[in-house]
């Protein structure tokens, strides 16, 4: 699409009405963050000891820098005192550079004070106090001086050494992403023209057996000669792609548990559009899991399978199973839940982002497009990792003008889903709001009051020690929640990483503990740590249950022959870069 035609859409009436709704969300966002600024300064004049104790801490660490620079000067030796695991001052200049070293360090003892007086001012509520923290933090991470081309040493070598070529690439770079995106900031974080869905991801082979108006099911074609009886069905996110699950050979889910000889059935999401606004978290369930179900039975002859869930899939199978439960029907006979939150009692910093207020607002923005934008809600998650996800792109692209790199966890990142209005709201206020997954019978989906405290279907509940969006320690919850046994198991780094951590790698480790005492620190430390991937300790949990071996079964049957080979069409629908709304 030429830029002529993408400004005519731009101007089409429903799409100004959405501009105009998401500068609503954005300015009613800034509002409340000054009168949250506005209450702090409040509480601050009101107990001046807080501010009187931070400002006597920060003058110290002014001090120690001050000695640190007269004992140099003095060419004595100084203790290195390097920011350790902050990628942000990784050159060895931050230290060994007078001038950065200063620098480096009156930002550190700055962002400590400011941090510590938004954690020790009196009178602040929780809610509060989070969101000064949050918010303060971003600030901190925007002002940082390894943002600045003037003040970070590895900006300022590569312009001397390419004689200022950097800063034209990077130009050249920040052009190339405000094109794609017809004038708007868009940080891209990988090389979005080194795959593509079908050619080099999501490669393992299948066919596409059903299709619906919410999801394709897929059937993966067996790479062994006899199979687990029981066919494991997977039920992904609809926030992303299917594909972080069938990633590469190298890092696919979904081709390990086919070698390991795994019927495997994988629901792929469309991508919802304006024609879609009303679609509830009940279609979800019926349209989804439940028919899916159906498909599977149809083509196995088997009337259990084996289940898995990742994040908002997992919160999707436990709905599924405690609504079976409440029809009196358990054809689930395991569950796996990839970092998957059934407590939101401390959902982290997401919180941040969600009360009513702002709820309404961006239900505003949805009902103006018939959808709420995947790119909006992607920038949400990019906030809670601003350093990672944000800055250290603005410095690499733009700054030291290098391309950008192909990565595929980063490729399948930066390809958002659109989220349906209805099924959102529903989801925000029941859960994160509310909190009422956990409550008994608070919840009806299809006529049924839903109690997740009654199920009884065994459950491998996997959580990552660095998840910034699902925290372990909430994630923990469950097993205190479940009515059956459940294996807890933690994994080593973040959401997505701890998750894809195949054990061709050997990159993370996990942590298992035998019992699931009621406090998460608690099983922490009887935990013990293994090395490796966590994917063959799920496996050999998955054959418990598994059923025996059968022949290998050929995708499909008469009733549902393939429709398409995998991956299917549903997972190519991209938000087309003339389509994005962002800041």
């Amino acid at each position: 699409m030429n830029t002529e035609v993408a400004v005519l859409e731009q101007l089409k009436p429903e799409n100004i009405r959405a501009q105009y709704e998401l500068s609503r969300l954005l300015a009613g966002m800034s509002a409340d963050v000054a009168k949250l600024y506005l209450r702090w300064a409040a509480k601050l004049a009101t107990h001046p000891g807080a501010s009187v104790k931070t400002g006597a801490g920060l003058a110290a660490d002014v001090l120690d820098i001050s000695k640190d620079v007269l004992l140099r000067i003095a060419g004595e030796e100084v203790e290195s005192r390097k920011l350790n695991g902050d990628r942000r001052f990784a050159s060895e200049a931050w230290e060994t550079k007078a001038p950065y070293r200063v620098l480096r360090r009156a930002y550190d003892a700055y962002s400590r004070a400011a941090l510590k007086l938004a954690e020790e001012t009196p009178g602040l509520d929780d809610e509060d106090r989070r969101k000064i923290r949050f918010f303060t933090g971003q600030f901190l991470d925007a002002i940082a001086p390894a943002n600045f081309a003037i003040s970070n040493p590895e900006v300022v070598e590569e312009a001397v050494q390419s004689r200022g070529r950097n800063f034209m690439h990077g130009m050249r770079n920040l052009w190339h992403d405000m094109d794609l995106a017809h004038g708007r900031l868009n940080i891209s974080m990988s090389d979005l023209g080194a795959f593509e869905v079908g050619k080099n991801l999501a490669t393992t082979p299948g066919e596409v057996v059903y299709r619906n108006e919410l999801m394709e099911l897929i059937q993966y074609t067996p790479t062994t000669k006899q199979v687990s009886r029981r066919p494991l069905m997977i039920i992904p996110p609809w926030f992303n792609k299917y594909y972080v699950l069938d990633m590469q050979p190298a890092n696919s889910v979904v081709k390990y548990l086919v070698d390991q000889g795994q019927t495997v059935f994988l629901i792929s999401w469309r991508n919802p559009d304006e024609n879609m606004p009303d679609k509830a978290f009940d279609d979800y369930m019926l349209e989804g899991p439940l028919e899916a179900m159906d498909i599977i039975e149809e083509i196995t002859g088997e009337s259990e399978v084996n289940a898995m869930g990742y994040c908002l899939g997992g919160i999707l199978l436990a709905c599924v199973l405690a609504w079976l439960e409440a029809k009196g029907r358990r054809p689930i006979r395991s569950a796996t839940y990839l970092t998957t939150l059934i407590d939101y009692t401390d959902v982290g910093d997401v919180k941040v982002f969600v009360d009513e207020k702002q709820l309404d607002r961006l239900e505003r923005l949805g009902k103006a497009k018939g959808y709420l934008p995947g790119d909006n809600v992607a920038w949400g998650f990019r906030l809670l990792r601003a350093p990672d996800l944000i800055w250290s792109f603005v410095i690499n692209h733009y700054m030291l003008g290098r391309d950008r790199v192909p990565f595929d966890l980063l490729f399948w990142n930066e390809d958002a889903t659109n989220m349906p209005l209805s099924c959102h709201m529903f989801f925000m206020r029941n859960m994160y709001i509310d909190n009422q997954l956990r409550v008994p019978n608070a919840i009806e989906l299809a006529g049924e009051p839903i109690d997740v405290t009654r199920i009884e279907t065994p459950a491998y509940i996997l959580s990552t020690r660095d998840d910034h969006i699902a925290p372990w320690k909430t994630t923990y919850e469950a097993t205190q929640l479940f009515a059956g046994r459940s294996r807890f198991v933690l994994g080593n780094s973040g959401h997505i990483a701890g998750v894809i951590n195949p054990p061709t790698r050997v990159k993370y480790g996990y942590r298992v503990a035998n019992g699931n005492p009621p406090d998460a620190e608690d099983w922490f430390k009887r935990a013990k740590e293994k090395p490796g991937s966590w994917w063959p300790d799920w496996v050999q949990w998955l054959r418990r249950y598994s059923g025996g071996k059968v022949t290998a079964r050929k995708p499909g049957s008469k009733a549902y022959p393939s429709l398409e080979p995998a991956p299917g069409s549903y997972v190519r629908q991209m938000i087309r870069p003339d389509k994005r709304s962002l800041l």
